[in-house]
């Protein structure tokens, strides 16, 4: 009788896709939102220190930077082809979000927990790929 869970190649296969699919489809969607504005958001800032972060991102334009490297890294992990690559652009800007919300808005923080799930199980679903930068 087969092993059924993550031991069956056939099922790891499809949770690694649906990882990828979810990562890519949120940061590509999220990243493009930053340029065309399609999905409706309050145009106050959040109160206090994480406000004015917020604040000079937007003023400083770094925010579109970033919001370019969300779709790039998006794109890449969804169509599979270079899935480290797209992971690897991704990772700092998860760590930030994350960071942002420890140290300055802890509200909201759910999102960026899942992506950061779905990021790390990914980096592990290639470590393959990722084995050669801890070689000296």
């Amino acid at each position: 009788m087969p092993k059924r869970g993550y031991s069956n190649p056939s099922s790891m296969k499809i949770a690694i896709i649906i990882a990828r699919v979810l990562l890519g489809i949120v940061f590509a969607v999220f990243g493009m939102n930053a340029f065309l504005h399609f999905i409706p958001h309050s145009d106050q800032l959040p109160p206090g220190q994480a406000g004015a972060f917020v604040g000079a991102l937007f003023v400083s334009k770094y925010f579109y930077a970033i919001a370019t490297l969300q779709v790039l890294g998006g794109l890449i992990v969804l169509l599979g082809r270079y899935v480290a690559v797209g992971l690897v652009l991704l990772g700092p800007i998860i760590v930030n979000i994350l960071l942002f919300h420890i140290c300055l808005a802890p509200v909201g923080a759910q999102p960026a927990i899942i992506v950061a799930l779905l990021e790390l199980f990914l980096i592990w679903a290639y470590r393959d790929r990722f084995a050669p930068i801890f070689k000296p």
